[in-house]
């Protein structure tokens, strides 16, 4: 939610900017590892076959380089790393080099593999390099997800949505043009180049959402906080949602709590109050707790609001918090009795007592 005196966004290109970068985070993974048949084919060294499809068996007896192991360590691996290099990194690396040099070194890396399509090469040195670009695009995949969700704790959280579901349209689409290949019949190289393609053309649509974002007003108002002050946004919108709340006539079940007090001495006038009273209030923690625990009562924890004022007469609000009536009954409980305190017994006294009892004996 956003705050009221916040710009708005114009034309929801804010929402699409990040909307597109969830795209482009993981478009080029998910098509990357669509084209398996592709370099199943070429580590059998049969890489002018037109005749292998995508229906190609990727587990067959040709994968004498145990292709899908490799991929898997050497993707999740650098992705598990660079996540908590990332933490350090944002010290001394600044956010937008981070996320504008991922994204750079991802479309380098996917134009590289686009190129080596067209390529003659051993399967030896092809495997080696395919190896290195799986390593490098995953280390920079993990810098640029985690660069671009410390963005976004800055932003309403309507925005974090908006990237995770173009985070999830990525395998959608990997899908969708994998089963559209497999319809058409092309062979491996073919899709393969159309599989390396598309994820450098998402990703420099993310690069111009990105550099199109501190030109947005919008974008500027939120990015443009320190953490610090994004926990103090957070903080106002709980505080608008209560607001809300309260306007809808939800009053939250704070301060209903039974706790046994005793009224001090000039507030009773050494009364004890049975019945039940019916009174107008609004809820003041900052003026109700102090007189609370200024007479030691129990029971006077930030959470605890009791109403105080007259039927009629109600103080002004704390700041944030609408000046609503709110009818409770005030049960007042009895003043527990005052026990004296023991008084010691004169000398004299306490020798006779002693001396009657050693005559007793």
């Amino acid at each position: 939610m956003a705050r009221g005196d916040a710009p708005r966004d114009s034309y929801h290109l804010v929402g699409i900017s990040f909307f597109i970068l969830g795209l482009g985070t993981l478009l080029p993974w998910n098509f990357f590892i669509t084209a398996i048949p592709y370099f199943q084919a070429r580590l059998a060294g049969d890489s002018n076959s037109t005749a292998r499809t995508l229906s190609t068996n990727h587990t067959g007896p040709e994968d004498a380089f145990n292709f899908n192991n490799w991929v898997t360590l050497l993707s999740q691996l650098p992705l598990l790393l660079f996540t908590l290099l990332n933490s350090f990194l944002y010290q001394c690396i600044p956010e937008t080099v981070r996320i504008l040099g991922s994204l750079l070194a991802i479309l380098l890396l996917f134009a590289l593999t686009a190129a080596l399509v067209k390529v003659d090469m051993s399967p030896g040195p092809f495997f080696s390099i395919t190896m290195a670009s799986v390593c490098f695009i995953n280390s920079f995949s993990a810098v640029l997800q985690g660069s671009l969700f410390g963005q976004l704790g800055t932003m309403p959280s309507t925005y974090s949505t908006l990237f995770l579901s173009g985070q999830g349209l990525a395998g959608i689409f990997a899908a969708l043009a994998m089963l559209l290949s497999m319809a058409s019949g092309v062979d491996t190289q073919t899709s393969a180049l159309g599989y390396f393609i598309t994820p450098c053309v998402g990703t420099l649509m993310s690069i111009v959402c990105y550099l199109s974002l501190p030109h947005l007003k919008f974008a500027r108002y939120y990015l443009a906080k320190k953490p610090s002050e994004a926990q103090a946004q957070e903080l106002e919108t709980k505080a608008e949602l209560l607001h809300s709340d309260l306007a809808d006539g939800a009053v939250p079940c704070v301060g209903l709590h039974s706790h046994p007090v005793r009224l001090p001495r000039h507030h009773s006038h050494g009364d004890q109050l049975h019945q039940s009273r019916e009174v107008e209030s609004v809820l003041q923690p900052h003026l109700l707790l102090p007189p609370l625990q200024h007479h030691g009562l129990p029971g006077t924890e930030p959470d605890v609001l009791l109403p105080m004022a007259r039927r009629g007469q109600p103080t002004a609000a704390p700041a944030g918090l609408p000046a609503l009536l709110v009818r409770a009954p005030l049960h007042a409980v009895p003043r527990a009795p005052e026990v004296p305190a023991a008084h010691p017994l004169p000398t004299g006294c306490l020798l006779h007592h002693f001396h009657a009892a050693l005559c007793h004996f």
